[in-house]
């Protein structure tokens, strides 16, 4: 995959292109903004998001700037109200641009800084627990493609993004505890 810019990307030989469109009532209506990449505040355009349409890509909003506080991977769809993409609330102040990668791999650790037991993973893993035998997950470097935490088994509860790269502690993938319960590829959107 070659990265082309403005949001846009190569697969094979196509260019892939995200397009997220955030309303501020709900049923697309009211005032709207269009996204095509990474935005870290949302905020300043917007008052609030009742509803969302992912044209195209696969986005992952978050309810504060920075990407901070609670996040949420949304596939291309409608979005009518918060309800449908699990949001307690009506803030979504950033969204990231997932891209989609070919491969998968990871190395998780029970221990920060990549200490502890330590466990390869290359598909999706729906309990960490009856997998690794472990219940949490301290740190983890990631070598291929884009990941999903779930904090409880079966892909349920607070979700987080784990992008290529490493990662000391539980805290700088944006998680509130070590806890993960289950693990997913993001595939395609």
């Amino acid at each position: 995959m070659e990265h082309t810019g403005q949001g846009m990307f190569m697969v094979g030989q196509r260019a892939y292109m995200g397009k997220i469109i955030f309303y501020e009532d709900k049923n697309f209506s009211g005032r709207f903004i269009e996204c095509s990449n990474d935005s870290a505040d949302l905020a300043c355009l917007h008052k609030r998001c009742n509803s969302i349409r992912v044209e195209s890509g696969c986005f992952m909003i978050y309810e504060k700037s920075n990407y901070d506080g609670n996040q949420y991977c949304l596939r291309r769809g409608e979005y009518p109200d918060c309800h449908h993409w699990m949001g307690a609330n009506d803030s979504v102040c950033s969204c990231r641009l997932i891209h989609m990668e070919p491969s998968f791999n990871m190395r998780l650790y029970a221990r920060i800084e990549f200490g502890g037991q330590m466990m390869d993973l290359a598909d999706d893993c729906p309990s960490v627990k009856d997998r690794f035998h472990v219940n949490d997950i301290f740190s983890c470097n990631v070598t291929d493609g884009n990941w999903l935490f779930y904090e409880h088994p079966d892909y349920r509860g607070r979700m987080y993004l784990i992008k290529p790269g490493d990662y000391k502690r539980f805290s700088e993938w944006g998680g509130r505890s070590a806890r993960v319960g289950s693990i997913r590829r993001i595939l395609d959107c």
